[in-house]
């Protein structure tokens, strides 16, 4: 082979060689740049979540920003029980309960003509807990604004009255109804001196909002199961399927007897 067609071929080599860097270069740029959109990607997809994330629970965090103001002659740790019936009784029924459970609203039904009728006499004390367990599980504010008005309607005196009549008048559960305060205000009509300017500005403002999530906040902590959660003697009688009205009474009216 002539020098000539040697030196042809090692040039022709040489230049084949240079492509081949320069295609791995290319190559190598090209997986960089995936590699950076992808980061790039990910760490705006996490910014996304994250801002998702901090609105999600603005609304919650919202609620229990404000001070914390006990409704008045709230008893028990940190003020979080609204008390019916006498303090010198010698029995005491703890109810955690949410305006917007129906379960709640049964239990009322069957039990209230026995525990009004034991409270009156002076043999039972009922304290009661307000839980936003439905606002959670169904979305909405309804839990919340009628436990607030609840507690508003106990710095006027006329808890055990409006208790009543926001479970008489239960929406059906997929129902915020009682997220309008409107409807809260128009329910403490029929409670005869509650519909006050200053009933109204209490519920309006949500003036126990904070209150009503530091006692949803207790129920949590006290590892109950749902509402309602009905405690005497520490025991959940609202689960003994063998409890009934004359049964809960007889314990009470024991009880006191001892």
């Amino acid at each position: 082979m002539s020098e000539k067609n040697r030196e042809g071929k090692r040039t022709a080599r040489e230049r084949l060689a240079v492509e081949r860097e320069k295609q791995k270069s290319a190559d190598k740029r090209r997986r960089a740049l995936i590699v950076g959109g992808a980061v790039v990607g990910v760490l705006a997809l996490a910014a996304v979540i994250g801002v998702v994330a901090a609105n999600a629970g603005k609304d919650d965090a919202d609620e229990a920003s404000g001070p914390v103001v006990a409704p008045s002659g709230a008893q028990g740790k940190d003020s979080l029980a609204i008390p019916v019936g006498k303090d010198s009784a010698k029995s005491t029924l703890t109810v955690w309960e949410d305006f917007r459970c129906p379960a709640c609203k049964s239990f009322e039904t069957v039990y209230r003509p026995v525990i009004h009728e034991l409270t009156a006499a002076g043999q039972l004390k009922v304290e009661y807990h307000l839980v936003t367990l439905i606002d959670g599980n169904m979305r909405g504010s309804g839990s919340r604004n009628a436990a607030n008005a609840a507690a508003c309607a106990q710095d006027a005196g006329k808890f055990p009255a409006y208790h009543d009549v926001l479970f008489d008048n239960q929406p059906q559960e997929v129902d915020d109804a009682y997220a309008d305060n409107g409807k809260l205000i128009e329910l403490a009509g029929k409670v005869d001196g509650l519909d006050t300017p200053a009933f109204r500005t209490c519920v309006e403002d949500g003036t126990h909002n904070s209150w009503v999530a530091k006692s949803h906040q207790a129920f949590g902590k006290g590892g109950f199961s749902g509402t309602p959660t009905v405690l005497f003697d520490g025991k959940n009688i609202y689960q003994d399927r063998t409890m009934t009205p004359a049964k809960f009474k007889q314990m009470v009216q024991k009880a006191n007897q001892g």
